[in-house]
């Protein structure tokens, strides 16, 4: 989520161009964001609620509930598909949340961050999704002082690339993966045990969700910077950063007490954990200097001392997801893989298959399907045989 507080002195900055453009149809033309600071009052006065199904421009974090899909639209939204059948999925919703980048379901509530806030919807009926509560001003780590409190939205914006600019101006970049639904490894919320977890860059926010309509937040414990991604294993939580992994034991869901922390080099970092392993991606990238691109797998059997047991070296992995003894892994521009784990000191010569061709970011090992969110759109497999992807559908997203 692209989420930034200022004070007034910052409103001199009155545009900022993203560093990351998709060409038009002309050579001459692009389209940009141009960010813009607006009142948290302004903000909250946007149109939030269902609309008719609309294509995306751009896939953020998927969500899997029942027979459902969710696609995140950055800052946008959340689209909705009818996903019963993966070789056919059905647009049936857009759920318009300004400023949303992440989700999670419990009990036919949805929960989806709006910049500073929290919204949660009934989803009971899906064609008439109704808002049910909005806690206020709970994602806060970059509230700034001062009397007034801005935030930024972002609009897309064809322009000449002959005569537009970048701004050198960077703004940090916070975002927040049975009765419960299902996220991918790039999620910053999740649900256990009755309670929603949600990580910023540098905390860890805590919801009481035994009352799914009326979520309550608790308290938000301090991580220190570089939080990237959450995980939940039994009665743990695993928490990636661009520094390492926290593990927290929430046998009190209501106070998680952390247990230790696994380091690694400076690196961007998601982590999946199956039994006794917990599975961790590093990789270089604009905000991952120094880094290297691997896969390291880490025995967590006494979670209070978790030790590397295997380093593989890898192209530039990101999300991945892990089912059985086959583990998937998003290499981004690189393609798709998928491991043989039941070996975990020969997985990097137990390669399954490698689809190099589909740009992807992450992947959910979900019940009907393997779902892999890819620069062109959303990817659907049948990975019944792991070694033999055989894609189902994909839902595209629409191109300028």
């Amino acid at each position: 989520m692209k989420k930034i507080l200022f004070n007034s002195l910052l409103l001199l900055f009155t545009v900022a161009i993203l560093s990351q453009c998709k060409k038009n149809n002309s050579d001459e033309f692009e389209v940009i964001q141009i960010a813009k600071p607006i009142t948290i009052q302004a903000m909250r006065a946007l149109p939030v609620g269902i609309t008719k199904p609309v294509r995306a421009k751009k896939t953020g974090k998927i969500y899997i509930y029942k027979d459902l899909l969710f696609i995140n639209e950055p800052n946008k939204g959340i689209h909705i598909y009818n996903n019963a059948n993966p070789g056919a999925p059905v647009n049936i919703a857009f759920l318009q949340i300004p400023g949303n980048a992440d989700l999670a379901i419990n009990n036919n509530i949805l929960y989806a961050d709006s910049y500073v806030d929290l919204l949660a919807f009934d989803i009971s009926v899906i064609t008439n999704i109704k808002q049910v509560k909005r806690l206020n001003d709970v994602f806060n780590q970059f509230y700034t002082a001062g009397a007034q409190k801005y935030v930024v939205t972002y609009k897309d914006t064809v322009v000449n690339k002959s005569t537009h600019y970048k701004s050198d101006l960077m703004y940090a970049n916070s975002s927040y993966g049975g009765t419960s639904g299902q996220g991918g490894s790039m999620a910053r919320f999740t649900l256990l045990s009755d309670y929603l977890y949600a990580v910023g860059s540098n905390e860890l926010n805590l919801f009481d969700v035994k009352t799914a309509s009326n979520p309550t937040f608790l308290k938000n414990i301090n991580l220190g910077w570089g939080v990237e991604t959450i995980f939940p294993y039994e009665n743990k939580l695993f928490i990636g950063t661009n520094r390492g992994m926290h593990i927290f034991s929430a046998a009190d869901p209501s106070n998680p007490i952390k247990l230790s922390t696994y380091s690694h080099i400076f690196a961007c970092d998601p982590v999946v954990v199956q039994g006794q392993y917990a599975y961790v991606t590093l990789r270089t990238g604009n905000m991952c200097w120094q880094a290297s691109n691997q896969l390291e797998v880490v025995d967590i059997e006494d979670p209070t001392k978790p030790k590397q047991l295997a380093v593989y070296p890898m192209q530039n992995p990101h999300g991945l997801s892990v089912s059985a003894n086959n583990l998937f892994l998003c290499e981004g521009a690189f393609g798709i893989k998928s491991f043989n784990i039941a070996d975990k000191n020969k997985i990097g010569n137990n390669m399954l298959q490698h689809l190099s061709k589909i740009k992807s970011f992450d992947v959910i090992a979900g019940p009907k399907s393997l779902i892999v969110t890819g620069e062109d759109g959303i990817y659907q497999f049948d990975y019944s045989n792991a070694a033999n992807l055989r894609q189902l559908s994909l839902i595209r997203v629409q191109s300028y």
